[in-house]
């Protein structure tokens, strides 16, 4: 947390880019929220196998035991995501629930794409946020300063796909999965997280 606000700053790279999905997961509007297209450089986001979602490895990790050495360019060495700003502990503690013991919450240098701007804003456009063909990243000095931030890095490289993982394939095909009702079909991942909720273990103290 920063010593200023007592608020955290996150990268997301997988379903929690989709601010739908964030908001329904810490469970409020958002509205304390600023959020950002970013990039995270010298990591490699891969699909976990047999899931819908990602994970992202530094590429010390990736290039030995995933992409077997293969030449890569600095787009294929960067994963793109979102900047999200103003955090709260209980925010955090749903977050950290969510994601489960397959993620480290880890500290990292987050590179902004874009001004942050109020969530909502990106409620019903996030495609704006995160367009399917992005321009192309800006080069060393170019970049915006980079932002300390924690992100979630996956664990278990056995579990990983040398493949990338689709951030427009899952939003067109899996998302409203995501962020929906159990009626509907909502995945377990968000469901459990409602039901810890609601008997209030995300409280202060409770965890």
């Amino acid at each position: 947390m920063t010593r200023e606000t007592g608020t955290l700053n996150a990268f997301f790279y997988g379903t929690l880019m989709h601010p739908k999905i964030l908001t329904r997961v810490i469970g409020n509007d958002g509205s304390h929220l600023q959020i950002c297209p970013a990039v995270l450089k010298e990591f490699t986001r891969h699909k976990v196998k047999m899931e819908e979602y990602p994970g992202v490895v530094p590429i010390a990790q990736s290039g030995e035991h995933l992409l077997k050495g293969r030449e890569l360019s600095d787009e294929d060495t960067s994963v793109r995501g979102t900047l999200v700003t103003g955090l709260t502990a209980k925010d955090i503690r749903c977050l950290d629930f969510f994601e489960g013991p397959e993620y480290r919450r880890d500290p990292v240098k987050a590179y902004p794409l874009g001004p942050l701007a109020n969530i909502s804003t990106y409620l019903f456009q996030f495609k704006e946020l995160l367009p399917s063909k992005p321009p192309p990243l800006p080069r060393g000095s170019e970049l915006l300063a980079a932002i300390d931030a924690d992100t979630y890095v996956f664990l278990e490289l056995d579990k990983l796909e040398a493949e990338p993982w689709d951030f427009s394939g899952f939003v067109e095909q899996n998302a409203w999965k995501w962020y929906g009702t159990v009626e509907d079909g909502l995945v377990d991942y968000v469901a459990v997280v409602d039901e810890r909720r609601q008997r209030g273990e995300f409280e202060m103290g409770s965890m």
